[in-house]
């Protein structure tokens, strides 16, 4: 029975406005869609063809064949799809390169609306160094003036990137798309729970359809976790390190600063005398462009900054992917439990790590939350841009919402606030430690009116009738990506 489709509304909406654009009009859109592994690119694409109801080929490369291979298979879904009004019109011999195929291509299309996927296009561009010209100038002279929708798919982000940059062949002429991981409104809506849930759902499996998928409608994270122990072929493993594999291969000192990362280290001395050698922490100028490729190309690392009216450091680095961060803080261990046939002491080494690592792990997701409901009337601080934390040298403050109207260097500092994710709730012991902590943000008025809290166990008698600016529980976070 097929997984039914859940959420993606907005990129379901985006891709038909392009498709209704082509039918009007009559000529060509190209759309460059980007995601990281299992985020479900494919699976969006198809049920967009399938909405559509229009001709359409769905095209995947495949990684290490050759450039003639990929024509070839290229050429049997050409002939094999809806796209062709007479499949006998596409040449049975494959052509010996890109332009030809395209040629090909274009003699198929039919004189209505239709749609062409071009699935994992970095793959392609590997194949054949010239790809990338003939894909300008097939659309240049062939497509554009066509009733055709491309849609052009890759998981490799800078390569995605790339594509459409000012230097490539492609600049100009497709629209950029970043697929994102299922929000946890979507996650909660596919799997039946109720919000609390939906966070611990989402933070586990980072929001991709690839874990959610074997996933038991109604089951609780913890509960999913420990069956899934037993199972050391599960997603909940495959996932993350079929991610880790694709994109660091080697152990390499990229792999070691990003496991340096994963194994809970955040700061760049803590990374560097982790991700080092015998011969010591790796030097800053190795250390530090490594950080910066994990960050902007790779997009696996995030850095955070302290957020006031002063510039202020140290950064903090964090795996962007709650999977892939799970995965190295816990499931990977229990993985190799699990191998051994030991599922319950697997599943005893994420539940021991579990209350320290959610609590971490959620902070961000509040604070995307946060930044969603600021646009909302009735939000505390509507001039609210960016929420993100701050910290002193000695760590000793940590806030963890600051809320402000931009970064990384605040003009005003609207709000501070605590993230308090565990089984007890907020008290005034903790409010009291938020107070005099917020007090040392810079450009931040300490004041019980702007201060926010977040709490999954809610908030004592006390704390609700301190004046405080906003309370928040799971039902209000989750509520910030709901329509």
């Amino acid at each position: 029975m097929p997984t039914p489709f859940v959420g993606r509304r907005t990129e379901l909406a985006l891709l038909q406005k392009r498709l209704d654009r082509v039918g009007s009009q009559g000529v060509g859109s190209a759309v460059a869609l980007r995601g990281r592994r299992q985020v479900g690119k494919s699976r969006l694409v198809q049920e967009f063809c399938n909405r559509a109801e229009l001709p359409y080929v769905f095209f995947t490369a495949t990684k290490g064949a050759s450039a003639l291979e990929g024509i070839a298979d290229f050429m049997t879904e050409l002939r094999e799809s809806s796209l062709p009004a007479d499949p006998e019109l596409v040449p049975k011999a494959a052509p010996l390169n890109w332009p030809d195929a395209f040629r090909a291509l274009a003699s198929a299309l039919p004189a209505t609306p239709c749609i062409v996927v071009l699935d994992e296009l970095p793959w392609l561009a590997e194949q054949d160094p010239v790809f990338d010209g003939a894909l300008q100038t097939a659309w240049d002279r062939l497509l554009a003036t066509r009733p055709v929708l491309l849609l052009l798919l890759g998981s490799d982000l800078h390569m995605m990137e790339r594509l459409t940059a000012y230097d490539r062949p492609f600049y100009g002429r497709a629209d950029s798309l970043v697929l994102g991981p299922l929000n946890p409104a979507e996650v909660g809506e596919a799997l039946g729970l109720d919000a609390a849930d939906a966070i611990d759902a989402h933070l586990v499996s980072g929001g991709l359809p690839g874990i959610l998928r074997a996933w038991p409608h109604g089951t609780p994270a913890l509960d999913f976790v420990k069956a899934e122990c037993a199972d050391p072929a599960s997603p909940l493993f495959g996932v993350p390190e079929a991610t880790l594999m694709a994109e660091f291969p080697a152990p390499d000192q990229a792999r070691r600063v990003l496991e340096a990362v994963g194994s809970g280290d955040r700061t760049h001395a803590n990374i560097a005398a982790t991700a080092g050698s015998q011969s010591g922490a790796l030097p800053s100028g190795v250390l530090s462009p490594l950080l910066r490729r994990l960050t902007d190309e790779k997009r696996v690392l995030a850095s955070d900054q302290p957020l006031s009216t002063k510039p202020g450091k140290p950064a903090l680095h964090r795996i962007s992917d709650t999977s892939l961060r799970l995965y190295l803080a816990a499931t990977r261990s229990a993985q190799e439990l699990s191998r051994r046939g030991r599922s319950d002491a697997a599943y005893r080494v994420v539940e021991r790590r579990w209350t320290a690592w959610r609590g971490r792990a959620v902070e961000p997701l509040v604070r995307e939350a946060l930044e969603l409901a600021a646009v909302c009337e009735d939000f505390p601080w509507p001039g609210t841009e960016v929420v993100g934390g701050w910290w002193n040298r000695r760590f000793s403050p940590e806030i963890d919402l600051v809320g402000s109207d931009r970064a990384p260097v605040a003009g005003t500092v609207f709000f501070a606030g605590s993230v308090k994710w565990l089984a007890t709730p907020f008290d005034q012991g903790d409010l009291t430690a938020l107070a005099q902590g917020s007090a040392e943000i810079p450009g931040f008025a300490a004041d019980p009116a702007s201060l926010a809290v977040v709490s999954l166990s809610g908030t004592t008698a006390a704390v609700a009738a301190g004046g405080v600016g906003l309370v928040w529980g799971p039902r209000d976070v989750v509520s910030a990506w709901q329509p």
